[in-house]
């Protein structure tokens, strides 16, 4: 497992699956920005100026309305894959950079390469779904080198192995809800799998059919002798502190 490095930026969790990244340089990431419906969202929060909104899928609580309208208020360049790109620029998106899986670009002085992920994804609207492409996972590389995995929301799979070998994350944004994503149980494997220092839990207490708990987490590591820490954040806290 790799040691760990300091962030000279910082992580804002901002309930469910999304949050605000704040790099060295000050360049700030939003990640499926989900405001309106997300009771865990922190009242009264400011995104203020966003450079990326970086989206893992078309769900309405990652790619939805909030991040389109997030997007045209802040000029803010969406990232996403080809399709959901495409789906983004429907909707009078005008900087939206679609990539696909394996690539990488940087955008803002960050490095985001796409990464695989196991769910699946769509827009509803219309009374249809929308096709936005597959489900992804980014690992963004910051300014001081510091990589942060946020891999959307995802079953655990073997080729998380790869993600650590090619890429060594410092840090894993890990859902652990259950009932749409992993639980604690598959999440302690992906850190085992990921062999990363330091996870934050995200897509849980959203909503009561997400009951996986970042003690269930812990006990799930200890009982596997994985030494991953788990950092807990509360909706707006930080890391590091």
């Amino acid at each position: 497992m790799a040691s760990k490095k300091s962030f000279g930026g910082k992580v804002i969790w901002l309930g469910h699956a999304s949050f605000l990244i704040e790099s060295p340089k000050g360049m700030r990431v939003a990640l499926d920005p989900f405001i309106e419906h997300n009771p865990k969202f922190p009242k009264g929060f400011d995104y203020g100026k966003v450079d990326v909104i970086a989206a893992t899928h078309g769900h309405s609580d990652h790619f939805g309305d909030d991040a389109i309208h997030l997007a045209k208020k802040t000029h803010a360049t969406v990232v996403g894959i080809y399709e959901l790109a495409l789906h983004a620029g429907s909707h009078g998106i005008e900087k939206a950079s679609g990539m696909n899986k394996g690539g990488s670009q940087k955008v803002a002085g960050v490095e985001f390469r796409m990464v695989s992920a196991d769910h699946s994804a769509g827009a509803a609207g219309g009374g249809d779904v929308a096709y936005t492409g597959e489900p992804c996972g980014y690992v963004m590389t910051f300014e001081d080198g510091f990589r942060i995995y946020h891999a959307g929301d995802t079953n655990v799979f073997g080729d998380m192995a790869l993600i650590a070998e090619l890429y060594a994350p410092d840090l894993a944004l890990l859902p652990i809800g259950d009932f749409y994503t992993m639980g604690p149980r598959e999440a302690a494997k992906a850190c085992e799998l990921l062999r990363v220092p330091r996870v934050i839990p995200m897509h849980w207490g959203t909503f009561p059919a997400l009951v996986g708990t970042p003690d269930a987490l812990r006990k799930e590591l200890r009982d596997r002798g994985v030494s991953t820490e788990v950092i807990e954040l509360s909706p707006g806290s930080s890391w590091p502190k």
